[in-house]
């Protein structure tokens, strides 16, 4: 049998085995040669010798391209990323920003805002969504480019489906587009289908930095946090005033101020460090924040009676021998909503891009950052499950039909449910044993019933028309014109600051009226010291069986001015009618002066004597 011999192929020296590493290294250029090959050709697509002829005929059309490319990116720069903005959702209520911010007739979408039903959204686009934008805007134009003048001088174009692709970079923005354009002129005849144009914008970078500013609002909430300091310096927050009379602020007053110092506050902000209005931010470009009164805000305070802020005085109410001295703590509760345009721009300032967010404070404290764990503004949890029907109809007292607000509040939770039409509602309310239907309307008197909405049903509400009325005051039948405070109460407290407010609202029903007149005084309360006792446990074992001792220590009371002293006034109780409402103008009150007080057990009198103080009133 013949043996078959196994050959075996070994490399005789060193220089064999170098020329087997040499094709590999041989093979590897080749494929990076025809990769980089791939990428230069591209970037050479639209370098194709053109006959001079032809030449301006193409020259146009690329500048037509780039002037629709400049429209779509200063388009996407002012619109805070949008060519085609996302779909508009109102706002309501209770929330006034609608999904767009509208500047300079300009809608812009919001990137941060609170829906009308109080969820909280965002519409930050991705770069990938503003360089799609852009090729669908510069497809949906190519079609306008006008060659009038070369069809004139006999030239024939041909242009077929476009397909635009877009990248954006930091300085400058590619526009690849795919359309076979054909151009004849006589016999001859030029063809393309690939084309680029390069267009030196700023888009890409101004977008990122922007990202930036928008995503350290998030997590910092910045814009809030100079807005409580704003609160705090020009409305009353808390605090106790040394005071027997009451402290009043005029609510509009307030919100006025409020107003013009968030305008103007925030028009003080910039990028950078070391002064108050100096945010730090990591980016190059310039920042400007924008706000304005005439955009849609909020502002909302409690508690409140009517259009004022009261806090009346401890210390001075009959029984209490004024406890030497009075004070008058106050502690009040704001909403804030406003928006605030952020704008990006380099030094020329030859492009800006901006977009808005909304600022909002509730209930003295900044909404929470997106990436908290807190739901701080999201739906309260009962809202988010309306399952049963009810339908309600709301009339006037003459059974026509009313457009009104309808919300529901349980347990301190309220669920904005939507608004009638022709006075009819048919909407989902969530479950709840004793809520309260609210409905509110332009020209009535807010409404609240209470409904257990366990099962489907109908409900029909008359509203009571409020009626403008003017309040006429007079001291022992003699017209008066100097401070005094007059509150009305019936289901909810209305209080005005008489003579600098003399209209009021008023609708059938009973009310408890209240008149205090005071007047400018220099009675002085020296400074003395009263002792308290408390009980408190015993020490050592008997403390453990809840055994108690008193112990005493002294308050030390510091002198104070009464500025401000009770000289008048009265109160009573008056049914008022509807019909006394349609045929009246002004409510007239007349009430009884008191001594002037020249000492501290005087002034206490006076308040005992208030109390036995009765009141006229008459509708004229």
């Amino acid at each position: 049998m013949n043996k078959k011999r196994k050959i075996n192929f070994k490399c005789p020296d060193f220089s064999c085995k170098l020329s087997q590493v040499s094709i590999f290294i041989i093979i590897a250029i080749i494929i990076v040669a025809i990769t980089a090959g791939f990428f230069l050709l591209r970037e050479k697509i639209s370098i194709k010798k053109i006959p001079s002829n032809f030449e301006p005929v193409y020259n146009s059309f690329l500048s037509c391209l780039e002037d629709y490319t400049e429209t779509g990116i200063s388009v996407l720069e002012s619109q805070g990323g949008y060519i085609y903005l996302p779909e508009f959702e109102p706002g309501s209520y209770y929330m006034p920003f609608s999904s767009y911010l509208i500047f300079l007739g300009n809608p812009i979408p919001y990137w941060y805002y609170v829906s009308g039903n109080n969820i909280k959204k965002e519409q930050v686009p991705k770069k990938e969504d503003m360089e799609n934008q852009l090729g669908e805007f510069i497809q949906s134009k190519i079609n306008n480019c006008n060659f009038d003048m070369y069809y004139n001088e006999g030239f024939e174009i041909e242009r077929e489906s476009p397909e635009a692709e877009v990248i954006i970079l930091d300085n400058k923005v590619n526009l690849y587009l795919d359309m076979p354009l054909i151009i004849k002129k006589g016999n001859e005849t030029f063809f393309i289908k690939e084309h680029k144009i390069v267009v030196n914008s700023n888009l890409g970078k101004l977008y990122e930095s922007a990202r930036k500013i928008y995503e350290q609002e998030q997590k910092e909430l910045f814009l809030e946090s100079f807005t409580l300091d704003i609160l705090r310096n020009y409305a009353p927050v808390d605090g106790v005033a040394l005071s027997c009379s009451p402290k009043i602020w005029e609510a509009n007053r307030i919100f006025s101020d409020l107003e013009e110092a968030i305008e103007a506050n925030t028009l003080a902000l910039r990028k950078g460090s070391g002064n108050y209005f100096s945010i730090n931010l990591p980016i190059d470009e310039k920042v400007r924040f924008i706000t304005s009164k005439n955009w849609p805000r909020g502002f909302e305070v409690e508690p409140s009676e009517g259009s004022l802020l009261v806090s009346r005085p401890v210390g001075n109410q009959p029984g209490l021998g004024i406890l030497g001295f009075c004070y008058v703590p106050y502690h009040f509760v704001y909403n804030i909503k406003y928006p605030v345009l952020i704008q990006v721009y380099s030094e020329n300032e030859e492009e800006i891009f901006q977009f808005p967010v909304a600022v909002i404070i509730q209930g003295n404290q900044p909404r929470e950052s997106l990436n908290a764990s807190a739901v701080g503004l999201e739906e309260p949890e009962l809202c988010k499950y309306k399952n049963v029907p009810i339908t309600l109809r709301i009339y006037n007292s003459n059974f026509s039909p009313v457009d009104a607000n309808i919300s529901y509040k349980c347990l301190g939770e309220i669920c904005e449910i939507g608004a009638t039409s022709s006075g009819i509602l048919e909407e989902n309310f969530p479950q709840c044993v004793n809520g309260y239907i609210i409905t509110k309307a332009d020209g009535f008197k807010d409404s609240k019933i209470q409904l257990s909405t366990l099962n489907q049903g109908t409900m029909d509400i008359i509203l009571d028309r409020a009626y403008d009325m003017e309040v006429n005051l007079k001291l022992d039948g003699k017209e008066y014109n100097e401070e005094a405070l007059i509150t009305l109460i019936s289901d909810k407290t209305e209080t005005i600051f008489y003579p600098s407010q003399k209209n009021i609202k008023l609708s059938e029903g009973e009310y408890e009226i209240q008149v205090y007149i005071y007047k400018n005084s220099s009675l002085k309360l020296q400074e003395s010291s009263v002792q308290e006792c408390i009980d408190v446990s015993r020490e050592g074992t008997g403390g453990l069986f809840g055994l108690t001792e008193k112990k005493c220590f002294d308050v030390k009371i510091p002198s104070q001015i009464i500025s401000n002293i009770l000289v008048g006034g009265g109160k009573g109780d008056y049914y008022i009618l509807e019909e006394e409402l349609k045929s009246s103008k002004i409510l007239e009150l007349d009430v009884e002066s008191l001594p002037i007080p020249k000492t501290i057990e005087q002034l206490q009198n006076n308040y005992e004597l208030f109390e036995t103080k009765t009141l006229n009133i008459n509708l004229i």
